[in-house]
């Protein structure tokens, strides 16, 4: 039975998306020079979705849990940081570990990431896994695995990676990583390792720090790729100059959406083209953490040959994961992006016309940070509470 988490039940008072002339409550900006390259790309007007949101703990007693994925038989499968993949039954009980993992390096911001199902998952088993790969000493990258689940969810076997980030860093910071399993490709987010040194292949062709990857299940460059066959380029490169992806959803539409987190403000929403440049960390809507500039100086990113965002935050939610909900139980949030918050803490709900935010709403701003969203398959939302005690919750409407 799942524990009903009385003390987070939210009161949204007001119709359904009123929106205000101002913008969500947030604090000056970072960056106060920074100007938008068109007015609806940051600081959307607040909207009031109008409803009560009730929480229940579908299980907790999870080490910093960082990846969730739905199974069929109405399961979850939840990552934990420091190095667990575990199983909750229907029921919200949680399972030893899984066993046969790779081997993981624990340390800092790096461990167990992301969790995926194949789309024909029912049948073959297989799920996708990102984690920090250890190197060698305190050497690691970001990589991607596929793996079989037993049928008794206890255990993993053809384990392989299907992508390892090249190089190695000694920097256990900013893996990106989330991973998405399409038709007939894999997506891989990642990160660019935060040091100065290093944040600077964000825009090398023939290095995979803050890049998006597209593989095949089997890891290998699709032929479509916009790299394949220019001298130097890594074919499996898809998007680059991003600094720390760690959201990443597919649309209806089938176009992929990313958010990853800038320094001092400049966390972006970004629509992905292939073959686009992002620009980090030549240009950003953020400054460093120690109030210098970023890069060039400059934040105007089509100006400078690079990518808009699609919208910007300043000062930062700090991004976890993101869905774009299609589900009956939030009837009008039908196309919404819901994303997770680590900092401040919250869901933070846009609503989209086209390709245009149009409204933003925080929602649960009590709750914690929320390292991952997903949507369960009876349309209520799973939000992952990243903690030493950390939880799984269940979202849904009512009192």
């Amino acid at each position: 039975m799942f524990a009903r988490f009385a003390a987070m039940t939210l009161l949204l008072t007001g119709p359904a998306f009123a929106q205000s002339a101002s913008p969500v409550a947030q604090g000056a900006p970072n960056f106060a020079e920074a100007e938008p390259a068109f007015p609806e790309q940051t600081r959307a007007p607040a909207s009031d979705s109008g409803v009560t949101l009730s929480v229940e703990t579908v299980a907790s007693g999870l080490a910093h849990p960082w990846g969730i994925a739905v199974l069929p038989d109405g399961g979850y499968l939840v990552t934990e940081r420091d190095g667990r993949l575990r199983h909750i039954d229907a029921s919200g009980q949680l399972h030893p570990p899984i066993t046969g993992l790779p081997d993981i390096f624990a340390v800092r911001q790096g461990g167990l990431l992301d969790v995926a199902l194949a789309l024909d998952f029912a049948e073959s088993r297989v799920i996708y896994l990102t984690y920090s790969k250890p190197m060698g000493g305190q050497s690691s990258v970001t990589a991607a695995a596929r793996a079989v689940l037993s049928r008794d969810n206890e255990s993993l076997s053809d384990v392989r990676d299907i992508f390892v980030q090249n190089p190695p860093s000694n920097s256990p910071m900013h893996y990106g990583s989330r991973v998405i399993a399409a038709e007939e490709w894999v997506y891989v987010t990642t990160g660019e390792h935060s040091i100065p040194a290093e944040r600077v292949f964000a825009q090398d062709l023939d290095k995979s720090y803050g890049k998006i990857i597209r593989v095949t299940p089997d890891g290998d460059p699709l032929v479509d790729n916009p790299f394949t066959g220019q001298a130097g380029a890594l074919p499996e490169i898809w998007s680059t100059g991003h600094r720390n992806i760690q959201g990443a959803a597919l649309r209806e539409n089938g176009t992929l959406w990313a958010i990853e987190h800038g320094p001092r403000g400049g966390d972006e929403l970004n629509l992905i083209q292939p073959g686009a440049n992002y620009g980090w960390p030549v240009v950003s809507y953020g400054i460093n953490y120690n109030g210098t500039e970023v890069g060039s100086g400059e934040y105007a990113h089509a100006a400078n040959g690079y990518a808009e965002p699609r919208y910007y935050w300043d000062p930062v939610i700090a991004p976890g994961g993101m869905v774009f909900y299609d589900g009956s139980m939030f009837a009008d949030w039908q196309g919404d992006l819901l994303i997770g918050s680590l900092n401040p803490g919250a869901l933070v709900r846009l609503e989209l016309q086209g390709d245009t935010v149009v409204g933003e709403e925080r929602l649960l701003t009590d709750i914690g940070r929320v390292r991952d969203v997903e949507q369960d398959s009876d349309g209520s939302l799973l939000l992952l509470i990243d903690a030493d005690n950390g939880s799984v919750v269940r979202v849904t409407p009512g009192g």
